[in-house]
């Protein structure tokens, strides 16, 4: 089953069908058990006027047993004999014993007049024979046993429920009554709410699964519209394009939005590497052709090789490579070394070897008792060493007569500050300098303006880093570029 709409409508149907039969069946328990102690309420009624008339002495051939269609009547003494019944009782099951027939017996009346005899000898006129002991008749007060059974009335079987109360009479002989209610009304309501139920729950259940499929398919509606978007914009390979976003403030609209954002970043990012490739291009081209026409001419003209220019172009070509690989390697999500590094000593060995600039740089390190260890950080010593080494060549470029390198812990790590007094960078494009292959100065030639990779190869480097690299002007005219990185943990 792969369509969602379906799975939730069957999941839905599901979980309503089984909630609905554990609903129902407790309804059905719970109605049966009280229509049952009504029942039982009813016999216990009947058995108790018996046994109230047994009690006094009625005997048992005119005992006045009510409906004796509707409650049938049993009664059994000690020995468990049955010495009475209701009329036109043929069968009866449940009460102990399934007799029906009553054993000869002396009646309640005669016991008494037997007992009187044998206590009181001659006073016999004086009693009579018919004059039970008050103090010995009794009802019992304990709670009816109960208990389901069956029974036949004039050739009608019904099923019962069934009372039985003792009674003791004035001769002690305690009997129990057995007295039965019908269940036929408690069988015919719960047959017709169980029929209901049987009838109504498929309607119910096919009602819930149509409701279910109708509202998953309208919430699904824009799923399917952000589908055949992206469908359509994998097919065209139009980034530019993007998926419809519902008005709703749902899960659906959210998706919609992050979807769409996404296609920004990865249309930025396409965008960003073909600019690159096609600026690193760009770039390369012109010292390989440069190249080319030395060697050219070269070999044509042996006297006439700029050996020079072509040792020139191809240090150029060779740094220019050397940062491209650099940049793949970040784009790549290459992560950073975790050696430990004495920052302060890595700066003065960058400047150590910087024997051709046109102008000296100043360095100011603390030393080692003054920084006591707080100049460390963690990283590629190669990665940090070009930033340092980047930093330096922007500001050869641009300084009138003077660069300056310090190195200071700061804020729970450590910042390289390289400052020039040169031109300085307009407020509005401090950000846009870092960014690959943009020059400020469109008019300087290349070979003195360089690619424009430096800044933006040190920024990368710095970040992922876990730092930042930042610049502001440095006083009345010139250039500050501040890197920062975490000290070493």
């Amino acid at each position: 089953m792969r369509s969602v709409r379906a799975r939730a409508a069957l999941g839905a149907t599901v979980v309503v069908a089984l909630a609905l039969a554990a609903a129902g069946l407790a309804v059905l328990l719970v109605l049966r058990a009280n229509l049952t102690d009504q029942a039982g309420l009813q016999a216990e009624v009947a058995a108790r006027e018996v046994a109230g008339q047994l009690a006094l002495g009625v005997p048992y051939d005119r005992l006045d047993m009510g409906d004796e269609e509707d409650h049938p009547v049993q009664v059994t003494d000690e020995d468990g004999r049955v010495v009475a019944v209701s009329k036109d009782l043929e069968a009866i099951s449940g009460t102990g014993t399934d007799r029906v027939t009553p054993a000869p017996a002396p009646t309640p009346s005669a016991s008494a007049s037997a007992s009187a005899e044998d206590d009181d000898g001659d006073d016999d006129d004086d009693h009579g024979t018919d004059s039970p002991d008050p103090a010995r008749r009794e009802v019992s007060t304990d709670d009816p046993d109960f208990a389901n059974g069956t029974a036949t009335v004039d050739g009608d079987p019904a099923d019962y429920r069934f009372a039985s109360v003792e009674a003791t009479n004035a001769a002690g002989l305690t009997l129990t009554v057995h007295a039965g209610a019908p269940l036929a009304a408690e069988q015919r309501a719960v047959g017709s709410v169980r029929g209901a139920m049987l009838t109504g729950l498929p309607v119910v259940l096919l009602v819930v699964a149509g409701v279910t499929w109708l509202v998953t398919r309208r919430a699904l509606r824009p799923v399917e519209g952000i589908r055949r978007e992206m469908a359509a914009i994998t097919a065209s390979e139009d980034l530019s394009r993007r998926v419809p976003e519902p008005g709703s403030h749902d899960e659906i609209a959210r998706l919609a939005r992050t979807t769409n954002e996404t296609l920004t970043a990865l249309e930025a990012s396409v965008e960003r590497q073909r600019r690159f490739v096609a600026d690193a291009s760009h770039e390369l081209r012109s010292p390989i052709a440069s190249l080319r026409t030395q060697l050219e001419v070269g070999a044509a003209h042996p006297e006439l090789l700029d050996v020079t220019g072509a040792v020139a172009d191809t240090v150029r070509l060779q740094a220019l490579a050397a940062d491209l690989l650099l940049l793949a390697r970040l784009d790549a999500g290459e992560r950073p070394g975790t050696a430990l590094l004495e920052l302060g000593a890595l700066v003065r060995e960058e400047v150590s070897q910087r024997t051709g600039d046109r102008i000296p740089v100043t360095v100011s390190v603390p030393d080692e008792e003054e920084a006591a260890g707080g100049l460390e950080v963690t990283g590629s010593r190669t990665q940090l060493a070009r930033v340092v080494g980047n930093l330096l060549d922007n500001a050869e470029r641009h300084a009138r007569h003077a660069v300056a390198v310090a190195v200071r812990a700061e804020g729970g790590g450590v910042a390289v500050e390289v400052t020039d007094d040169g031109d300085g960078v307009p407020e509005a494009e401090r950000e846009r300098i870092f960014e690959r292959f943009v020059r400020l100065d469109d008019a300087r030639t290349r070979d003195e303006g360089g690619a424009g990779l430096g800044l933006a190869l040190a920024r990368d480097v710095a970040v992922r880093h876990g730092g930042r690299l930042t610049v502001a002007g440095a006083g009345e005219r010139g250039a500050r570029f501040t890197l920062w990185l975490p000290g070493a943990r």
